[in-house]
């Protein structure tokens, strides 16, 4: 069962259904990654009405890029497509829990909530290692749902992990 926090006062949350379906769309960008030196990492930005306005994988080697994480890249297009940096009622959705940086990413883009698959026990900041996202001292809490789809996203991982130490 997925582990959820909600913070007082935000719109309703939307089914368990509809984070499942979401990321399997986030499944598939991270497998898009399988193959490529990047870890297979894919994310989403849902609007308030369930449309899908940011994709992203990880792209950090293929570009040389430290930023190349799938959120960032995910949310960069999300502002792009909605015009403007604050995504107001919007739902990361990523395979593996954010990072620091991705976490910071999503509290400044303003977002409602962040789903994710699994558990980062090594740098996760949503829950893991550090839980930054709902921090008492940020400006900006955001409701975290962990656990969704996480054995497939783990399952991911694994097997890319797992053929790098093989080859």
């Amino acid at each position: 069962m997925p582990k959820r926090s909600e913070t007082p006062g935000k719109r309703p949350v939307p089914s368990p259904e509809s984070y499942a379906d979401w990321m399997g769309l986030a499944l598939e960008l991270a497998a898009a990654a399988v193959g490529s030196q990047d870890v297979p990492v894919g994310a989403l930005v849902v609007d308030a009405d369930g449309r899908v306005a940011g994709r992203g994988r990880n792209v950090r080697e293929q570009l040389g890029d430290p930023t190349g994480h799938a959120e960032v890249v995910a949310l960069r297009e999300a502002a792009e497509s909605v015009r403007g940096w604050r995504l107001d009622g919007c739902t990361l959705v990523v395979t593996l829990e954010p990072c620091v940086m991705c976490a910071g990413a999503a509290m400044a883009a303003r977002l409602e909530r962040i789903v994710f698959g699994a558990w980062d026990p090594k740098a996760g900041a949503c829950g893991s290692v550090w839980d930054l996202t709902r921090d008492p001292l940020a400006t900006h809490l955001v409701d975290v749902v962990g656990g969704v789809r996480a054995e497939e996203s783990a399952a991911l991982l694994v097997d890319f992990f797992e053929g790098r130490r093989l080859g």
